[in-house]
């Protein structure tokens, strides 16, 4: 006989599960009771979302389910922000949420949520387990849902009461991981298709990668001579300084790369849906008829014709296609050899970051000095806002595995996950970039790093607004300056607050030894940089914009 709450746990394990990222909450005691004798690692963070987000960096970083906890009501809901991040960026992760005793249900009891209304359109599967003995069905079709197909998260809700009955139930058994392969009828079609093409064109995307299949990806590239583009947030695809590199397909592609796109007659999209902000507003490709002819690649057959009509839909995973498709070789020289070096040089020019601009910090040096002393296999963490142009841009991404960013452009991400990423990886440089109200939003996380001795570095970039409804507002509303002033703490010294390092770069000269002192410091560490609220973007300022420029 065992309770629901040793049930859960023994289902983790049997899963392989090696961390739990929770908030403590008294609806689910029993497993946190059970946790105490578990190999499974507990971190205790300071707010939900944050801790949903860490286990969304988890899944995204691993492929394996990251795992959360949270309590009822406001637990459950503060959570969601992590929920629909994995759900809008297909990554496995299962969210276990306590929920009020069987008896009080319907009555609107404390901090009651129906769960299966509340997540319906943000998770792949919810469900409440009310029968214990049924704990190891459940749970292993967690896993089972969230990695198959397109990834996703699933949430469970967890009965108070549920968790504390003691039942007999069977020995929880690991899923059995769910692989979609491509037929060779397919390949063969594609095949042929390349074969009288003059201007094909490779987008990557999506989850379901590994770095074998990054090193099969290269080699096709190598091999048919093919330029390749990485779908926004999804640059750890290819080697950027590969010759076939083409760019990020992402919000403010480089012109030359998006003309490319538009003027190629195949473009083969391979693990990504290629959503509103990589299509550029559904104009790099039209929708639901490409001016292209498309072949699309997906683990999972709902997402194939769903927003494109594909000339060939392939329902493989990427892992399983790029192995089934790097065995063959083009029967010919191709009819576009010559155009990956062309697109990789415009590559190279876009990704050049200015020297100058407004303000005494330059945000292009700075990119150019984290690009020479930052190793391979650096995380780079962030969350949503204008700074971020900085890193997407100009950041040159070498290997799988050292991306972690939200598609789905939410904020309050890069902390919560550099966090996980360093407890994932702890021999390996984190960095999360982060804007002044992006930080606020989850910075609290930082006091995570502090307690598990996680020494990341959180590069806070301060301009004293919300620089991207700045933008917006002043293009669309000159001079009217509504609800985007910030007036911001010292973030160096909320850095020292909490235990860590903080320094503070007010010129562009005092990064490099200001980011070295916190790289040597061996504590989680702040660099807060002031930038100037005029440089906005790379190439524009706030007065050009708002003068329209």
């Amino acid at each position: 006989m065992k309770t629901g709450g040793q049930l859960i746990v023994e289902a983790l394990e049997a899963n392989g599960a090696d961390r739990i990222f929770c908030v403590p909450g008294e609806s689910y005691l029993a497993v946190l009771d059970a946790l105490h004798d578990s190999s499974i690692r507990t971190i205790v963070c300071r707010q939900e979302g944050g801790a949903a987000m860490m286990a969304d960096c988890q899944g995204r970083l691993t492929g394996k389910p990251g795992i959360c906890f949270v309590t009822r009501g406001p637990g459950a809901t503060n959570a969601s922000a992590g929920v629909h991040i994995a759900m809008q960026d297909s990554v496995p992760m299962i969210l276990f949420i306590g929920q009020v005793a069987s008896h009080a249900k319907e009555r609107e009891a404390f901090q009651e949520v129906d769960y299966k209304r509340f997540f319906g359109d943000i998770a792949k599967w919810v469900v409440e387990i009310d029968d214990a003995a049924r704990i190891p069905e459940f749970v292993t079709r967690a896993f089972a849902v969230a990695t198959s197909g397109r990834p996703g998260p699933v949430v469970i809700s967890l009965p108070e009461d549920m968790l504390t009955s003691e039942v007999e139930a069977p020995e929880a058994l690991p899923h059995t991981p769910v692989e979609t392969r491509p037929g060779e009828a397919e390949i063969d079609v594609l095949e042929m298709l390349l074969s009288n093409a003059k201007r094909p064109f490779v987008i990557l995307g999506g989850t379901r990668w590994n770095e074998e299949a990054v090193a099969h990806m290269r080699q096709i590239a190598e091999t048919w001579s093919l330029p390749v583009g990485c779908s926004f947030r999804r640059q750890m695809l290819f080697d950027h300084l590969h010759p076939n590199y083409a760019g990020d397909v992402g919000i403010g592609i480089n012109p030359k790369l998006a003309e490319r796109i538009k003027q190629a007659d195949v473009v083969l999209l391979i693990g990504g849906r290629l959503g509103e902000m990589p299509s550029s507003d559904y104009t790099l490709l039209k929708s639901p008829y490409p001016d292209q002819a498309l072949v699309h690649v997906h683990a999972d057959a709902g997402e194939l014709g769903r927003v494109y009509r594909p000339t060939i839909a392939i329902n493989a995973s990427p892992a399983a296609f790029v192995a089934a498709f790097a065995k063959r070789r083009p029967t010919a020289k191709p009819a576009w050899a010559g155009e990956a070096e062309k697109a990789h040089a415009a590559y190279l020019e876009w990704s050049t970051p200015p020297q100058t601009g407004p303000g005494a910090v330059q945000m292009g040096p700075i990119m150019d000095y984290l690009g020479k002393v930052l190793p391979e296999d650096a995380i780079l963490t962030n969350g949503a806002g204008n700074y971020a142009t900085w890193v997407h841009r100009f950041y040159r991404n070498r290997r799988f595995g050292t991306q972690a960013a939200p598609t789905s452009g939410s904020m309050g991400y890069g902390t919560p996950a550099a966090v996980a990423a360093k407890s994932l990886f702890p021999d390996r440089t984190v960095v999360a970039f982060a804007g002044d109200g992006c930080f606020l939003m989850n910075g609290q996380e930082f006091a995570t790093a502090v307690q598990y001795d996680l020494p990341i570095v959180v590069i806070v970039v301060n301009n004293g607004i919300y620089g991207t409804i700045r933008m917006h507002q002043e293009r669309e509303y000159p001079s009217r300056v509504v609800a985007t002033d910030l007036k911001n703490p010292d973030f160096a010294a909320l850095a020292r607050a909490y235990g860590g390092h903080g320094e503070t770069v007010e010129k562009t000269a005092d990064f490099a030894p200001a980011f070295e002192r916190a790289r040597a410091s061996g504590k989680p560490a702040i660099v807060e940089i002031k930038l100037d609220p005029e440089a906005i973007t790379p190439t524009r300022t706030l007065t050009q914009i708002r003068n329209k420029a």
